[in-house]
């Protein structure tokens, strides 16, 4: 049974609205409530765990357990990079080249395990565990890309997230002008998104001193959760309306 949502541009805003969030929530949890690196990781890995224990053992498609999903792979994402670059001292460029090589590994894996690797045709429990690890590990390395491009490269937050927006330019070009693989075109815009959220969420929550808005990791957060609860609520509100009616209700609303 399809248990994931439809490719639209509503999701490709939910998904960024998603990345950001994980992006200040994580910076939250780790900085402002001074939790840190190595624990707040373990907490919302238990928490994408526990999370995406529940998708999985779902029936179908429910859009608030999917994005909760998606938000605690992108909160443990932000804290497992953090972890891996600042406290173990791997820095982001030689983090960022562990996470491609895993993301890479999952993907051969994927490939070679059977399962559909169109997210269109994901029905089944192990290709639904192999969507999520992708996910996880491309979030994690979302993050790790956006501190490398607004910190090392130079670019800064609006540098580096203009950057990101002109290669999802291409990459929408790319879906269609060019007989690009649908497939290879999603992960490369689902990677991509991440550290776009993670710049983005970074020049909301920065001071502005270091090149950011100043809003802080609290008022940031608070926004766009605001923001994706709405987008949330169209989905379901979308979703309802277009449902088949069941027998009962077209028998009541059929004309007489």
């Amino acid at each position: 049974m399809k248990k994931l949502p439809q490719i639209t541009l509503a999701f490709w805003v939910m998904k960024i609205a998603a990345t950001t969030l994980g992006e200040t929530g994580g910076d939250l949890l780790a900085q402002t409530l001074n939790v840190g690196y190595a624990v707040g990781s373990l907490i919302l890995v238990g928490l994408f765990l526990i999370s995406l224990v529940t998708q999985l053992r779902a029936r179908a498609f429910h859009p608030v357990l999917y994005w909760t999903v998606i938000l605690s792979t992108s909160t443990a994402g932000t804290t497992m990079s953090d972890f891996m670059n600042r406290t173990v001292g791997l820095g982001y460029a030689r983090g960022a080249l562990i996470l491609v090589t895993a993301l890479a590994a999952v993907f051969v894996v994927w490939r070679f395990s059977g399962q559909p690797f169109q997210v269109e045709r994901i029905s089944t429990f192990r290709g639904e565990m192999l969507y999520w690890t992708a996910i996880l590990f491309s979030n994690t390395l979302g993050t790790s890309l956006g501190d490398y491009l607004a910190d090392d490269s130079g670019l800064g937050y609006s540098g580096g997230a203009l950057l990101i927006g002109g290669l999802l330019a291409s990459i929408l070009a790319a879906r269609y002008f060019t007989r690009t693989s649908r497939t290879l075109l999603f992960w490369t815009a689902f990677v991509l998104t991440r550290p776009l959220g993670a710049t983005v969420g970074d020049f909301f929550s920065k001071p502005v001193v270091k090149g950011g808005l100043g809003y802080g990791t609290i008022g940031s957060s608070l926004v766009l959760v605001g923001v994706l609860a709405a987008l949330i609520l169209y989905t379901m509100w979308r979703q309802r309306a277009a449902a088949p009616l069941s027998d009962t209700e077209r028998s009541m609303g059929a004309p007489g």
